[in-house]
C-alpha cells in the first residue's frame, strides 16, 4: 500500500518517474483545501486531508498522480466556516488563490499533462478555482488539456445516505462545517486526528440567508462548530465516503477517461 501510494504521489516521485507517467498519458489531481478551524475536535488541515484522500482513492485505478495539495484557501466566511476570527485560520485573498491555482495548473500543462482535475473541499474556494482553471487554459490554447473541476464532491449523496447522516433532517451544507459529515469522514479516514471527546453541538444565534461585513458576533458560534458534531460516527463516514469515492471515480472516468495504457 505504501509503495502504491508513493508511485501516485507526484512530490514523492523522481522526475524520470513523472516523465514516464506523462508519456503513458497519466492524469494529475490537484487537491485544494484550506487551513481553517474545525471546532474543538478536528484539525486545521481537515479541508486538505479530505480532498487529498479522495484523489488517492481513485488515482491508481484511473492512472492519475496526485500533486501536492494547495493547503490555503479563500477567507473563511462566518456562516459557512466560522470566519477569520479563530486562531489558526490562515487564508488567502481571492486573487492570490486564483493566481496560485492558475500557476500550478499552467506548470502541469506545460510539462505535458493533458488529463487534470481540481479536487476542492473548502466551500469558499468555489468559483475562484473555476476561474483559475479557465485562465490557465486561456494561456495554453495550444494544449489539448482537459480539466475537471470538482468544487463540491460531496454535494449529491443518495437519499438513503442522507437519511443515515441526518436522521433529524438536513440543515444545509453551510451549517455542516466541522459537523456530522466532516467529523464522520475524519473518524473513518483519520480517527487518530479526531478528538471526539471534545466534539460539541453548537450553532450561531442567527444564521440568515445573507452576509454582513464585518460579521455580527451572533453569526459565529463560540466553538467554531456550526451544528451537531456529536452525531457523527465512523459508520456514517464509511458509508458516505464510499459513495463520494464512487461518484468521483465515475465522473473522472466519464470526462477524462483512462490513460492510453489503461485503455489498451
Amino acid at each position: 500500500m505504501a509503495h502504491e501510494r508513493r508511485i501516485r504521489d507526484l512530490a514523492g516521485m523522481t522526475w524520470s518517474e513523472v516523465a514516464e507517467a506523462i508519456d503513458r498519458g497519466a492524469g494529475v489531481f490537484v487537491p485544494v483545501g484550506s487551513t481553517e478551524q474545525h471546532g474543538y475536535h478536528l484539525p486545521l488541515a481537515t479541508d486538505v486531508i479530505l480532498p487529498t484522500e479522495l484523489a488517492f482513492a481513485v488515482a491508481d485505478e484511473l492512472d492519475f498522480l496526485v500533486a501536492p495539495p494547495i493547503a490555503y484557501g479563500y477567507r473563511s466566511r462566518p456562516l459557512s466556516g466560522g470566519g477569520q476570527g479563530f486562531v489558526g485560520t490562515t487564508s488567502l485573498k481571492a486573487r492570490t488563490l486564483m493566481a496560485l491555482v492558475e500557476d500550478v495548473l499552467g506548470e502541469l500543462i506545460r510539462q505535458g499533462f493533458e488529463r487534470l482535475a481540481i479536487v476542492n473541499w473548502h466551500f469558499e474556494n468555489q468559483n475562484f478555482v473555476y476561474e483559475a482553471v479557465c485562465l490557465a487554459l486561456e494561456h495554453h490554447r495550444e494544449s489539448s488539456a482537459r480539466i475537471l473541476v470538482a468544487e463540491h464532491p460531496f454535494a449529491e449523496l443518495s437519499e438513503k445516505t442522507m437519511q443515515l447522516m441526518f436522521p433529524e433532517g438536513f440543515p444545509g451544507w453551510d451549517y455542516e462545517h466541522a459537523s456530522i459529515m466532516e467529523t464522520s469522514l475524519m473518524l473513518h479516514l483519520r480517527p487518530e486526528m479526531v478528538l471526539f471527546d471534545r466534539a460539541v453541538d453548537d450553532a450561531s444565534k442567527r444564521h440568515p440567508w445573507y452576509d454582513v461585513v464585518p460579521a455580527p458576533e451572533d453569526f459565529v458560534p463560540a466553538s467554531g462548530t456550526l451544528w451537531k458534531a456529536t452525531q457523527a460516527s465512523e459508520e456514517k463516514g464509511r458509508v458516505a465516503w464510499n459513495e463520494i469515492v464512487s461518484q468521483f471515480r465515475s465522473a473522472v472516468a466519464l470526462e477524462l477517461g483512462g490513460s492510453a495504457e489503461k485503455r489498451g
